[in-house]
């Protein structure tokens, strides 16, 4: 197959879960190329086309690393495909992560997803889905209540006090629209510089006051899931614990927390089972959940990670299905022609 991965911008990708995907389907001697979202063009007569980056396929790579080294390198092939030419479009870009003066770039990879999704290429995940929960913490909040903490999102000061008042004084402020942890806040009785803290938080938009769960001082437990299911390999479970640093109660890679082993808990099924319908139904293919104790925390549908923390605890990195699972779609795909949406064909088995 030929598969392309859309990332926030090549030359600043960091090595995680898409350079690990990357690298097994080139391992397993796919076409794989990748682009930026500012590498879509879009003519008057509607062809699509992508300025791509490629990795020849047959050369051996050690690592994700060392591959995603060589994307990055002036030696890598630089090719404008037609869109139509892809057999399957993976949105991997995170929109959360854009900064000041790339406010362009937060919409355009689902945007152009969608109209790729529409020239009959595999797009996972779905565009349209991707679309619906843009904001995947609002996403986060239309699904059932009881597997949530409390919250409340607004952007009124008056709101968040009584939500303070009437969960002992004690929540976690962080904005809606954010990733990675930053400008994640733990607000208690103690708190000097809230209205500080407010002030900055809202400047960025809307802000969610969620209850504070105390069993999050041990961390809390990333759940990848593909087609609805725990992602599994080898008998083992994509089920990965992250351990907060000293003194930090944010669970974050991105902020110094540790991996560790995570074992599956009835409540961590139970969540699961509530959550997958809706994730199925959607055409949410790959997702990772976030998970405390008995409470989902957080969903991620836009970039989910992890896979490349997994080796360390002495796991498989999980890959090699998450690339067979797309194969076949794709085998699903040319037997059942137009029959099967995107949609429905983003969480087939």
């Amino acid at each position: 197959m030929k598969i392309c991965f859309v990332l926030n911008k090549i030359a600043t990708e960091k090595n995680g879960t898409s350079s690990a995907l990357m690298a097994k389907a080139h391992d397993m001697d796919h076409t794989v190329c990748a682009a930026s979202v500012g590498d879509f063009n879009l003519d008057y007569k509607g062809k699509i086309t992508i300025d791509t980056t490629e990795i020849k396929r047959g050369k051996k790579f050690k690592s994700p690393e060392q591959y995603l080294d060589a994307l990055k390198s002036e030696k890598a092939h630089k090719k404008r495909i037609d869109a139509t030419a892809l057999d399957v479009l993976f949105i991997r870009n995170n929109p959360t992560e854009e900064r000041a003066g790339r406010e362009w770039a937060e919409h355009s990879g689902i945007a152009f997803g969608r109209m790729v999704q529409q020239l009959g290429v595999l797009v996972l995940n779905d565009a349209y889905a991707l679309s619906n929960a843009f904001i995947d913490k609002l996403y986060f909040e239309e699904l059932p209540k009881s597997i949530k903490p409390a919250s409340i999102i607004t952007r009124k000061k008056e709101d968040i006090l009584n939500f303070w008042e009437e969960n002992d004084k004690k929540m976690v402020l962080k904005p809606l629209e954010g990733s990675g942890g930053q400008n994640v806040y733990l607000i208690d009785k103690n708190q000097k510089n809230l209205n500080q803290i407010l002030s900055t938080l809202t400047t960025e938009g809307y802000i969610i006051a969620q209850e504070y769960l105390p069993e999050v001082e041990h961390g809390d437990v990333r759940v990848l899931l593909m087609n609805g299911k725990i992602l599994e390999q080898d008998g083992k479970q994509a089920i990965i614990r992250r351990v907060s640093g000293e003194g930090e109660f944010r669970s974050n890679f991105a902020l110094g927390a540790t991996a560790n082993s995570g074992k599956l808990t009835d409540a961590m099924q139970h969540i699961v089972n509530i959550t997958a319908p809706r994730l199925i139904a959607d055409g949410l293919f790959f997702v990772g959940l976030d998970i405390v104790k008995d409470k989902l925390i957080e969903i991620n549908v836009l970039s989910p990670g992890g896979l490349s923390k997994f080796d360390s605890i002495g796991l498989p990195d999980f890959t090699e299905p998450v690339i067979k699972a797309i194969e076949r779609k794709l085998t699903y795909k040319k037997m059942h022609g137009n029959h099967l949406s995107n949609k429905v064909l983003a969480t087939m088995q």
